[in-house]
């Protein structure tokens, strides 16, 4: 088919800056739509990338803004609803509605779209997990016979400017004494951010993984409070962790969730009653090896350690 210029919704958030990276290294062109464009210019320093303005909810916007690319890709995700313009069913399934419509209108035909693990319309925990899996089926079934599409379904991704070992690092250096940590047992297997940009990128221009879903996990499964105490380590900063128990825990994400950013959120807390951990290996699928944390995360939460060591010092000279 030929892949030279892909459409990237959500390209300007955590795995989107990756992907955007990885696909202009190798000549593709990049459109990369944002609410405010000016926020993200770094991004167009990439060469290939190209950032223009775009409101999501203008379906003739989105149509028009995607004809002349060879391939769509939906990253768009939302962890916790944050007001009127960010609920479940906005950004996950009428949005994804809205793609499938609009890259039938501009005759592009090939369309990958991201999931999450464990994503469910009829029997997910959380809302989080029925949208997103209300959203995979939507796409993949309304797409027929024009588009050829293709999904994700990571576990936790991690990264140097992830959302995860960040901010627990954070939380960690922050608050004193012993940390109370909800859903201790929770499994997780995380999967490294290029890892992924990796899939989409050999999957991209692949007639074999047309109608395919990837789950996409790292080599190891971890429970959560193994993952913050291996925060802690890689920080320099020795501490206890409390795991909560499944009242407590319950407890404490409604109380969270009150907070202004919700922290975390009970619907948060309803999806980590489902395991995080892949049933079939998608990275072995599409050839790539898995990248352990232990070649990532030392690295990058080391140098917060010691910024914070430093900063510290400072304080008390």
């Amino acid at each position: 088919m030929g892949i030279s210029k892909v459409c990237i919704l959500g390209g300007t958030g955590f795995v989107g800056r990756h992907l955007a990276n990885r696909l202009c290294s190798s000549g593709i062109t990049c459109i990369i739509p944002s609410r405010n464009p000016q926020r993200h210019r770094q991004l167009s320093l990439a060469g290939r990338a190209q950032l223009v303005a775009y409101d999501p909810a203008d379906s003739k916007q989105l149509a028009s803004l995607i004809t002349g690319c060879d391939a769509v890709i939906n990253l768009v995700g939302i962890l916790n609803e944050l007001g009127a313009n960010q609920r479940f069913q906005e950004a996950h399934v009428a949005l994804a509605d809205r793609v499938v419509e609009a890259c039938k209108a501009a005759g592009v035909n090939r369309l990958l779209h991201m999931s999450a693990l464990h994503a469910n319309e009829a029997n997910g925990p959380s809302t989080y997990l029925k949208t997103k899996g209300e959203a995979e089926n939507r796409t993949h079934t309304l797409g027929q016979p024009q588009l050829r599409v293709t999904s994700f379904r990571p576990s936790i991704i991690f990264g140097p400017d992830d959302s995860f070992f960040n901010r627990f690092a954070g939380l960690l250096q922050s608050i004193p004494g012993p940390f109370p940590l909800a859903c201790p047992e929770a499994r997780f297997a995380p999967v490294y951010v290029g890892d992924v940009a990796e899939a989409f990128a050999r999957t991209l221009d692949d007639r074999q993984s047309w109608g395919q879903h990837y789950e996409l996990c790292g080599p190891r499964v971890l429970t959560l409070k193994q993952l913050v105490e291996y925060t802690a380590k890689c920080l320099g900063k020795p501490k206890l962790i409390i795991g909560l128990s499944q009242r407590l825990s319950a407890l404490q994400a409604r109380m969270l969730g009150m907070l202004p950013g919700k922290p975390m959120s009970y619907d948060n807390y309803l999806s980590l009653q489902v395991p995080s951990v892949c049933n079939d290996d998608g990275l072995a699928r599409l050839g790539i090896e898995p990248t352990d944390i232990d070649a990532v995360v030392p690295y990058f939460l080391g140098q917060k350690g010691e910024r914070g060591r430093l900063l510290e010092l400072r304080k008390r000279c």
